[in-house]
């Protein structure tokens, strides 16, 4: 469902190109790949946040009638569940519950199908929606089922194992949920993976050696000089974003096995794939052109060609036009709220 390099170079210039090809056979030099340089040796509690002030007032807590009454905190709208992708129940309660009965009656799994969902409960002191957490008071709670995502649109199956868990959930703590008709969701939900599919952009280039191969270590030693650190998986190589907790600007990958074998060293590299999820990424950031650059710089490092995903090398006219069609996807992102590297762009394309 995502928009391919090889897409956007034939919308720019008409140039079709097929899937990735595997190189052919090479002739190493005697010296065999490059290796990585060893390194040198070197010597060796805060306040509770204070209520918003209203004129509403709510009853005491129901734990101490004592306690005189509180103003009812601001509502704050969630951090997590957006109605522009999300299918969402509201279940209400009686009196306020604790975070401890909500925790207690979660589902066991928080996906229905291929779909995720997450269950939030209104802070009755702060008037925040949270996930329910122990010591704290819930006046009402909200579930919201993803509509859309990289696996396709939500089913009328998912959405009926979501009822069932939901409604699961209501029943434990004693409380009346209300879910939208499953047809409109559907309906929506086919919609949304439409446009997605047709606004989605992974690209993707290729790093091939001219001459001599590259050990693992190489290719580290090399990308850590760029500002690529170790992601999570083998063979996975991050460049981390300015922001906080946000997904990587560019991921440099190459094969798992190479980088999970006894003797990584002994193994040799001739192709590393430099990738980049456009909609994961703010257009402020300038995600394009540190694409660009790091491709080029690695490719001097490494002395390698920049090529496509048919192993064509690429020229500047090239990145020209990509970029060209770049400035119009964000642009329809942004037209229908979901701008590149907003919350809910990232978890509608993901």
């Amino acid at each position: 469902m995502s928009v391919s390099l090889t897409e956007l170079l034939a919308m720019a210039g008409g140039v079709v190109l097929a899937g990735v090809v595997a190189h052919g056979a090479w002739t190493a030099r005697k010296a065999g790949p490059k290796r990585a340089v060893p390194p040198m040796e070197e010597p060796s509690f805060d306040a509770p946040p204070a209520a918003a002030e209203t004129d509403a007032v709510v009853e005491p807590d129901a734990l101490d009638v004592n306690l005189p009454a509180v103003a009812r905190p601001v509502r704050r709208p969630s951090a997590r569940i957006d109605a522009l992708i999300d299918a969402i129940a509201t279940i209400t309660v009686e009196h306020p519950a604790a975070g401890e009965l909500a925790l207690q009656h979660q589902p066991g799994s928080r996906r229905a199908g291929t779909k995720p969902f997450q269950i939030e409960g209104l802070n009755a002191e702060t008037g925040d929606w949270e996930l329910p957490a122990p010591r704290r008071r819930y006046s009402e709670f909200q579930a919201g089922l993803k509509m859309a995502n990289r696996s396709g649109a939500m089913t009328e199956i998912e959405y009926s194992e979501f009822v069932q868990k939901i409604q699961a959930f209501a029943d434990g703590i004693g409380g009346f949920v209300q879910f939208p008709d499953m047809l409109d969701v559907v309906a929506r939900a086919r919609e949304l993976d439409q446009f997605a599919a047709s606004h989605d952009a992974q690209l993707a280039l290729l790093l091939r050696a001219r001459a001599t191969a590259w050990t693992p270590g190489f290719v580290q030693q090399s990308a850590a000089r760029h500002g690529f650190v170790a992601g999570a998986l083998p063979g996975r190589l991050v460049l981390p974003s300015v922001e906080e907790g946000a997904p990587p600007v560019l991921t440099l990958q190459f094969d798992a096995q190479a980088a999970l074998a006894e003797d990584p060293e002994a193994l040799s590299l001739r192709e590393l794939t430099l990738a980049l999820d456009v909609p994961q990424t703010p257009a402020e950031a300038e995600p394009f052109a540190a694409w660009q650059e790091a491709a080029r710089a690695l490719a001097r490092d490494l002395e390698a060609e920049v090529c496509d995903d048919r192993g064509q090398v690429l020229g500047l006219h090239a990145f020209a036009a990509i970029d060209v069609e770049l400035k119009k996807l964000y642009e329809a992102l942004a037209e229908r709220d979901l701008a590149a590297g907003s919350p809910a762009a990232r978890r509608l394309f993901s």
